[in-house]
């Protein structure tokens, strides 16, 4: 297979790239916005505590402590533009699971989000779980795709019910597989976020998420995330009194490099690897920052010749 598939600088179909072929800037950005939106299984609705690997505080920006959505949006855009010399923007609807309510307050939600700049502002990406989506909400959903990319993402995590039980996930794969269906000929685009790394799965088992995820014509998008340990989760707690292997970023980049030939070549990657604020991390610590971590994969990427969806055809065919 050819790297020059529109892969751009890198033998993988990267966002970044994407972003820049599709809209003609140098830079557009996921300005985050937090909804004050909560879950299922923190609620009570099917479970407490959350997900035992979660702490929200882990990964969001200060921007979520401001009191309104506008003036999260425009301190967000502010400092991408500052910083990033960003040009366009996406509102990203990230903490907790922000379909989780009736469709009529989602919908005022997201307008008044995205009525802070209609001009910069090229799309709108919503994170949620296969168990908080309907028909209604797509159709809201798809109701904004006739002026603004739309990015539906949803936490599979892992397609395995054994493994979501365990990580008190509050929903089966079995749920993601119907919501995919509903899906079929959506107007949206699908991002799917996985964790590799779970208690109990086998390098070959964490290798057929590939495989599941190159069923879906309709996916899109994907974010890959190693398992990383916070403070203030369940899992965190038990790390502490009984640790178990985690990746070691060497492990990791070998593990990409296998995966990566599985995956179908036209599924673009927003993320390889996740990141925690290190004050909240607890393992794996690696001892590089993001852009360091970046590089290491990209490097051991080229040197070894990976190049995505290379054995897609064979596997499928």
């Amino acid at each position: 297979m050819e790297k020059a598939l529109a892969f751009g600088e890198k033998n993988y179909n990267y966002y970044s790239a994407h972003l820049k072929n599709k809209y003609k800037v140098k830079r557009v950005y996921k300005v985050i916005v937090d909804g004050g939106f909560t879950c299922p299984n923190r609620d009570g609705s099917k479970g407490y505590g959350g997900c035992t690997y979660c702490n929200v505080d882990s990964f969001t920006p200060t921007s979520r402590t401001m009191e309104t959505m506008k003036q999260q949006i425009e301190f967000g855009m502010e400092r991408a533009w500052k910083h990033y010399k960003a040009e366009k923007f996406i509102i990203y609807f990230q903490p907790n699971t922000n379909t989780y309510a009736p469709t009529h307050y989602l919908k005022t939600m997201y307008d008044e989000a995205l009525s802070v700049d209609m001009t910069n502002v090229v799309g709108l990406s919503v994170g949620t779980r296969p168990d908080c989506i309907d028909v209604e909400k797509i159709a809201l959903l798809e109701s904004y795709t006739d002026r603004l990319d739309v990015d539906l993402e949803m936490g599979m995590e892992s397609i395995y019910n054994d493994t979501l039980a365990q990580i008190n996930r509050g929903c089966s794969h079995d749920e993601f597989v119907d919501v995919m269906a509903l899906l079929t000929k959506s107007k949206l685009d699908i991002c799917v976020h996985t964790i590799f790394g779970l208690p109990g799965e086998t390098h070959e088992m964490m290798l057929a998420y590939a495989d599941e995820i190159n069923k879906y014509p309709q996916i899109n998008f994907v974010k890959f995330h190693h398992l990383h340990i916070v403070e203030g989760s369940i899992m965190g707690a038990k790390y502490k009194k009984d640790p178990f292997k985690l990746f070691t970023l060497q492990e990791y980049a070998d593990f990409l490099c296998e995966l990566l030939p599985r995956l179908r070549p036209d599924v673009v990657i927003q993320r390889l690897f996740g990141i925690s604020d290190l004050d909240m991390l607890i393992a794996p610590k690696w001892g590089l920052r993001k852009s360091e971590i970046q590089t290491f994969i990209d490097n051991e990427i080229e040197r070894k010749g990976v190049v995505q969806g290379s054995l897609y055809r064979s596997l499928v065919f």
